[in-house]
């Protein structure tokens, strides 16, 4: 078979499995290794050259820690240094420590106990931070406290790599004092090479302006950090993540991410999918309580630890169980540190891929997971039934703030600055513990609910502050407000075009779109730093706001017509030019 049609073997899987497996909530790590198990000797055996695809896929790791360490910035760390170093070094030692004395205790050797300890303690970042973005929980208690850990599982990842082929010696061999200096010697010259030379060699060929080029240089650097660290005998991993860390702090770190990721998109999916052929499927057939048990013991293991270390760290007994749950997996980086220790003989190839196989199936087990843990958390809020939502203490307060996230917050924040009194309402009890932590008084619940607006002195405010972002929740509370309190003035935040004339459909005019003002205030900084003058640059996008605002309305009166929208945009466009050329001209005149 010749390596365009394995080529199309290995996109046309990729394009058929992952999407599936991505609609079904399975994450497209699972669908590569789906894929892989499709078109791999388990199932249809269109590929069986494994060990050669497998070589060449794993540069797709060596792009993937080059990135991790582009996105791991000294301040960065500093500032989640307790999440990070003290529960993620607590998650991946005790997590390793309990597994290994498992293993030792059903009469495993050290080393391999060490190998298989360290690997399954480390969870799948990939999988996880994809399925708390598609949840929109990035932003949870349980979500930070997540993503500390799997950033500090991906740091501990290279002292791992680096530390199986030390693994590897013979209990009668010493470690070769020789290798380990021309080791350190090498990473002290990617350091001052990296420092000294690599960032005046991007600014030439930046400077160069050819898009070509620097995607070229790119991964010059990359496969250059790679191969120096490979030649002296350490992981390829490791020479790519330093070099990612270098160029943290650079400007052309954006840059760089851009052109790399591509190809490590690509190539880590081709590991996956490779990764997935090498899976037996036959041993969940030939063996299927013990490959069933070991999932199920090592989810349970991981999930107690995590539990305990979640209270520890003081998350409340919801956000542990959710963190519990989420991060039970087994993770991608498994698959490459037990490939490695299976090339350097501390693993044999049936441990392997009997791991292999409970590290997948455990992957799998998350999204079920997750779906029990949001079961339960509808269950606790259902069992509390009407009690759930806040008694409010009615103090008259003049402004009603509907919502209390980041928008809410800045209005809430400047009125109690003034002195000015505020009730505020939130429905999301994540975001009402949150914001209660740093000593705000918010209430519980929902403000289209014409029960709780009136106990919170709706009908004796004088303004109603609709923050919420979502746009549904947004219109119903809007809806309520303007029937049962019709003569309460109301300012809402929209979040687009779109939103804004939802509301004015209810007779609303107070309307602050998201990200209008900032757009406003950013572009007369611009015009500014170009070189106008304060007064112009203020004119221009004074008289800019002006417009679009009465360009609002007009496109309010014919929305449902797509081309008296793109009609009316044209003519305003072609407006504004002619009257900030008037104004030019007048200027030039006086």
């Amino acid at each position: 078979m010749t390596y365009l049609q394995q080529a199309l073997i290995y996109i046309g899987a990729a394009v058929l499995v992952v999407p599936l497996a991505r609609r079904l909530g399975l994450g497209s790590v699972l669908g590569y290794l789906g894929a892989g198990v499709i078109i791999g000797p388990a199932a249809l055996g269109l590929i069986d050259n494994i060990e050669d695809v497998m070589h060449f896929a794993e540069l797709g790791v060596v792009f993937l820690l080059f990135i991790i360490g582009l996105e791991l910035k000294p301040s960065r760390l500093w500032v989640m240094r307790h999440q990070v170093f003290g529960f993620g070094s607590a998650q991946v030692l005790l997590t390793a420590a309990l597994l290994v004395v498992v293993l030792m205790v059903g009469g495993w050797q050290l080393r391999p106990s060490l190998v298989i300890g360290f690997g399954l303690a480390l969870s799948s970042t990939a999988f996880v931070l994809q399925l708390l973005a598609e949840q929109k929980k990035l932003s949870t208690e349980y979500g930070r406290a997540s993503f500390a850990v799997l950033l500090l599982q991906d740091l501990a990842v290279i002292p791992l790599i680096a530390l199986i082929p030390l693994l590897a010696t013979g209990p009668a061999e010493t470690p070769d004092v020789t290798a380990l200096l021309v080791g350190l010697a090498a990473i002290a010259a990617l350091i001052a090479g990296g420092r000294y030379l690599l960032r005046p060699a991007l600014r030439l060929v930046a400077k160069a302006d050819i898009k070509e080029l620097f995607t070229a240089v790119a991964l010059l650097v990359v496969l250059g950090a790679a191969a120096l660290m490979e030649h002296v005998g350490l992981s390829m991993d490791l020479g790519a993540f330093i070099a990612g860390i270098l160029l943290a702090d650079s400007e052309y770190r954006h840059a760089l991410e851009i052109n790399i990721d591509p190809f490590k998109g690509l190539l880590l999916g081709l590991f996956f999918i490779a990764v997935g052929m090498s899976v037996n499927v036959q041993l969940l057939l030939s063996e299927p309580l013990s490959i069933v048990g070991l999932t199920i013991g090592l989810i349970l293991a991981k999930a107690l630890v995590l539990y305990a270390l979640a209270r520890a760290f003081g998350l409340d007994g919801n956000a542990s169980r959710s963190m519990a749950l989420i991060l039970a997996q087994g993770g991608e980086f498994a698959f490459v540190l037990f490939t490695l220790a299976r090339n350097s003989a501390v693993l044999d190839g049936a441990t392997t891929d009997k791991l292999f196989l409970v590290v997948t199936l455990s992957m799998m087990a998350t999204p079920i997971l997750y779906l029990l843990d949001a079961r339960i958390r509808r269950r606790q809020r259902g069992a509390q039934a009407e009690p759930v939502y806040d008694a409010i203490e009615d103090h008259g307060n003049p402004v009603i703030i509907a919502s209390f996230g980041r928008f809410g917050q800045i209005v809430g924040r400047i009125l109690k600055s003034k002195g000015i009194g505020f009730t505020a309402l939130e429905s999301n009890p994540e975001q009402v513990e949150i914001v209660r932590r740093y000593g705000n008084k918010v209430y519980f619940g929902d403000a289209s609910k014409i029960e709780l607006l009136r106990s919170a002195g709706t009908g004796k405010a004088r303004f109603f502050v609709l923050a919420i972002d979502d746009v549904e929740r947004s219109i119903a509370t809007a809806k309520t407000v303007r029937h049962y309190f019709p003569g309460l003035p109301i300012l809402a935040r929209a979040r687009d075009r779109h939103h804004a004339h939802l509301l004015m459909d209810l007779g609303i005019t107070m309307i602050y779109r998201d990200t209008f003002q900032a757009g406003m205030e950013l572009t007369r900084s611009l015009l500014q730093q170009l070189g106008t003058d304060d007064e112009e640059a203020e004119r221009i996008v004074g008289a800019f706001e002006k417009h679009d605002t009465e360009l609002l309305k007009r496109q309010h009166e014919v929305r449902q017509d797509e081309k008296d929208m793109i009609q009316t945009a044209l003519q305003a466009a072609e407006e504004l030019e002619s009257l900030l050329q008037a104004d030019r001209r007048r200027d030039d005149r006086s």
